[in-house]
């Protein structure tokens, strides 16, 4: 079962549907790409201060390995490593809030497809097909869009 939740950048167009495209999906769980490829996967992402945590501890770890030439250190390289794959839904949804993005829901399904279409099947009616503090004109008398169909079906 995967799980994600879902967050909405802070300016929001005012028609649901464009408001429907700049969603994020967060996976909840461990992530082999974080895992194996951290520097990468931190830059892609742009979580700079985990990526300048990452690469001080790496450093730190590096200057260790020579200096005590032990090799312990690759033990504790490959564990921040895991500790990344296991932490990066958090670090995501740090970062996204940190830049004014809020969390608008969470949704489970077997499939990303499945928790996506979940996700708008609720969502969805529940929006107004143009936000009414936008200041432009209101579709529809701001209903959302199970009232309108309601209504067109009278």
């Amino acid at each position: 079962m995967l799980a994600y939740t879902v967050h909405e950048p802070p300016d929001t167009p005012s028609d649901r549907i464009d408001r429907a495209e700049g969603l994020v999906f967060v996976k909840d769980g461990f992530s082999w790409m974080a895992a194996l490829f951290t520097p990468i996967w931190l830059i892609v992402y742009r979580l700079w201060w985990p990526l300048l945590g990452y690469v001080m501890v790496s450093a730190l770890l590096a200057w260790l390995g020579s200096a005590l030439a032990s090799g312990w250190t690759t033990l504790a390289s490959l564990a921040l490593h895991l500790l990344v794959g296991f932490e990066a839904d958090t670090l995501r949804r740090w970062s996204l809030v940190r830049r004014g993005w809020r969390t608008v829901g969470s949704v489970t399904g077997r499939t990303t497809q499945e928790c996506e279409r979940r996700f708008f099947d609720i969502w969805l009616p529940a929006q107004p097909v143009i936000a009414s503090g936008s200041g432009g004109a209101s579709s529809g008398g701001g209903r959302s869009l199970a009232g309108a169909l309601s209504a067109a079906r009278e």
